[in-house]
């Protein structure tokens, strides 16, 4: 009966462990989130309303299509917006590279060499992930 009672208790013991591997897991998660949405990446800089705006628009014609079939006039209204919203990014792209390029020249001209090389570093390699390891309370 002990032997019992002990693989139960080893039981409760285990899964209590896991519930709170698990806790802690999901609010690594979160704080990881937040932080990810607090801090400004390069992805985020370049596209703005008006991009969003037109890839709705976009992304409503492609259903119009799809919905009403081929045989409708729904296709040439799709690629005609799809190549406007594709036009607008391209633009838009291009300017947060002039600006990103001017930001490095400024650097160069004020000899600023650290933020220099962590722009181009950063516009060479994009956007990575940074994220730390599970640590317990001992460290």
């Amino acid at each position: 009966m002990e032997s019992m009672e002990d693989e139960d208790n080893i039981d409760n013991n285990i899964n209590e462990k896991w519930e709170n591997i698990k806790t802690i897991i999901k609010e690594t998660k979160q704080r990881l989130i937040e932080k990810d949405e607090s801090t400004e990446t390069l992805k985020n800089i370049k596209y703005d309303e008006e991009c969003k705006i037109a890839i709705e628009k976009m992304k409503k014609a492609r259903k119009k299509w799809l919905i009403k079939g081929r045989r409708e006039n729904e296709e040439p209204e799709y690629h005609h917006t799809r190549k406007e919203a594709h036009k607008i990014i391209r633009n838009k792209k291009e300017l947060y590279i002039k600006s990103v390029i001017k930001s490095i020249e400024e650097d160069q001209k004020y000899n600023n060499t650290r933020n220099m090389y962590q722009t181009i570093n950063q516009f060479k390699k994009g956007y990575e992930h940074k994220f730390n390891m599970i640590r317990n309370k001992k460290g």
